[in-house]
């Protein structure tokens, strides 16, 4: 495994960032299709002897509980300073804003939480999950500061925002002295590639690192259509809701991986992955099976050439927002987003 450091932080991550939505009860949220603790300690045990040392997770991926299965495992399978562990938090609840919970407030509720979820004293990164137009700004830049100089969080990241909404972010906090955003965690892959317009150029120009989600497509980049294997593939209405539509216009950017692989004699996750890691700081990629983190690992070994990057880059035709960035308006402030945990809905 290689090794990079983490944008403007002192964290030192692995070139492959777990991605910890597929694990947790899959009774207590969104997805039905998500490991139980047996198999995602298994997973997550793998990943630390290939050496991944970068964790993702969520208050919101099924209702905490991947929170704590993450926590329970890397206690019993690792050192706690050996790990770089980030979790992200939810905008206000209605209940919340009619309650009158200032949005500092909120933020230590929600980082109390999750850090009681993970049995850990801090965090290494704290991610602003999704812009919540019903909070104002100060208010959020506010309460992460206050998280990191108590020393429950070490850096701060956002999720799913444009590129003027972190230099905006950004430019306040600097001017308040305040905790700056270190990371982007934005929808990024092969067959989506709207964060390249502006937020790739910003993140280059001021060393923010790139941990983009849906590395693979939601596995759409690691097998041809039709092929599945997975209760993931079969099951993930939302990643259906995000590809699906462009289908047809991605056949021939999923053909272009599929010959390559063959070519070079490895798996389409790897050729996928290595793109995307010629990017990236760290691309998020969930696990699910033990050979999806062996695909992930082998594929921070290798390097594309120029002809090879250019050929995979040619058919591509600009996109749609999908998901939470086709939310990422203030007329969607009070309505449900896709993902649902207890009476909150919630978005990747």
């Amino acid at each position: 495994m290689k090794y990079t450091r983490l944008g403007n932080s002192d964290l030192t991550v692995s070139r492959v960032c777990m991605g910890c939505m597929g694990f947790g009860d899959s009774g207590r949220g969104q997805h039905s299709w998500t490991l139980d603790e047996e198999h995602s300690r298994e997973i997550i045990r793998h990943g630390l002897e290939l050496g991944v040392n970068f964790y993702d997770t969520a208050i919101g991926y099924q209702s905490g509980t991947s929170e704590q299965y993450v926590g329970r495992a890397l206690r019993d399978f690792t050192k706690r300073e050996n790990v770089v562990v980030a979790t992200k938090f939810l905008p206000r609840t209605q209940d919340e804003i009619e309650r009158g919970v200032s949005g500092q407030k909120h933020i230590e509720t929600m980082i109390d939480t999750s850090l009681s979820n993970l049995s850990m004293d801090y965090v290494d990164l704290y991610i602003y999950h999704m812009w919540d137009w019903q909070t104002p700004l100060e208010d959020i830049m506010d309460g992460l500061n206050r998280i990191v100089k108590a020393g429950k969080a070490r850096y701060i990241g956002i999720s799913n925002c444009f590129a003027w909404q972190i230099v905006k972010a950004n430019a306040f906090a600097e001017k308040e002295g305040f905790a700056k955003f270190v990371s982007v965690q934005g929808h990024y892959n092969l067959i989506f590639r709207e964060e390249e317009r502006e937020m790739v150029p910003y993140c280059d120009e001021e060393n923010i690192a790139l941990t983009p989600y849906s590395a693979l497509a939601s596995g759409r980049l690691s097998r041809l259509p039709g092929e599945s294997g997975t209760k993931r593939a079969q099951e993930d209405a939302y990643a259906k809701f995000k590809y699906d539509a462009t289908a047809a216009q991605d056949s021939a950017i999923i053909a272009r991986v599929a010959e390559l692989a063959e070519k070079r004699g490895v798996t389409m996750t790897e050729i996928s992955l290595a793109w995307l890691l010629s990017k990236v700081t760290s691309p998020v990629v969930g696990a699910t099976k033990l050979h999806h983190i062996e695909g992930a690992a082998r594929a921070a070994d290798l390097e594309l050439t120029a002809e090879e990057t250019a050929y995979l880059e040619e058919p591509y035709v600009p996109h749609p927002l999908a998901g939470v960035m086709a939310q990422n308006r203030p007329e969607y402030a009070k309505e449900k987003h896709v993902w649902s945990t207890g009476d909150r809905k919630i978005g990747k």
